[in-house]
Parts: structure tokens; C-alpha cells; sequence
């Protein structure tokens, strides 16, 4: 298999840019947030720690049920690294399934509108009037 470094791409303004390994070292940087010079862990040990720190008896399933969402689920091959990666840190056996839902692009926005519309979270809007006032101290004074 022949990996192609370099790619163009036309912006809106017409401007044609071409990039190389940034491709690569981006998204990597996801999984090895070192290469930033952060201290960190990665996507996917963040994931397995929020997994293990669960019921067990939940565990299978959230193994079984982990969905990305967002900007970075446009980088090719995203979905499979993750898997890999949660495998990877064990145990052996386990089963991980990594979703990533057609409508990828809005998921974000949709799960927070769904929060928003629902009763229990009313004492969390944030006016604008409120904003002008306080500024952005109101949303946590209202959220956390």
C-alpha cells in the first residue's frame, strides 16, 4: 500500500494549499498528545479510564457502544484507530465497538439541543439579557 503525503486542497478564496505529513501528525496527536508537548493521556485511555471507572456489569456494553462525534471524526481511518487503540489496552477478549453515526456533522448540536429542550435543564438557560449583564460568569453561576 502506497501512502500519498502530500495533498491539495482549493479554499474558498480560490488560494490552492497543499499540506504533507501535517495530515498525519494532527490527528495523531489525539492519541499521543506528547507530540504537543502535553503531559496528557490519550483519546482512547481517556475513554477506557471513563469505562473502567463504571459498574462493572456496564463495562461490556460501553465497550460495545462507544460513539465518536465532531470535527475529529472527519479524519480518515478515526473509527478503526480508536478501536485498535481501546483493544490494545485490554483486557484480551474484550469486545469494542466504535460508532460513528451518519450525521456525524451535527451530532454534537443535536445532543444539545435534545438537553436543552427537556424540563430538568430550564435553570440552565442563559439569557442574553443575563449575558450582557454578568458576562460569561453567568454560565457557570447557572451550570455548574
Amino acid at each position: 500500500m502506497r501512502i500519498i503525503f502530500e495533498t491539495s486542497y482549493e479554499l474558498p478564496d480560490g488560494q490552492v494549499i497543499t499540506i504533507g505529513s501535517e495530515r498525519f501528525r494532527c490527528p495523531e496527536a489525539l492519541f499521543q498528545p506528547s507530540l504537543l508537548g502535553l503531559e496528557c493521556c490519550g483519546v482512547h485511555e481517556i475513554t477506557k479510564s471513563s469505562i473502567m471507572k463504571c459498574d462493572v456489569d456496564l463495562r461490556r456494553e460501553l465497550n460495545e457502544n462507544i460513539i465518536l462525534s465532531g470535527g475529529s471524526t472527519m479524519f480518515p481511518g478515526i473509527g478503526e484507530r480508536m478501536k485498535k487503540e481501546i483493544k490494545a489496552l485490554g483486557p484480551e477478549g474484550v469486545n469494542v465497538n466504535i460508532h460513528i453515526p451518519p450525521e456525524w456533522k451535527y451530532s454534537v448540536w443535536i445532543g444539545g439541543s435534545i438537553m436543552a429542550s427537556l424540563n430538568t435543564f430550564q435553570k440552565m438557560w442563559v439569557f442574553y439579557k443575563d449575558y450582557e449583564e454578568y458576562g460569561s460568569a453567568v454560565v457557570h453561576r447557572k451550570c455548574f
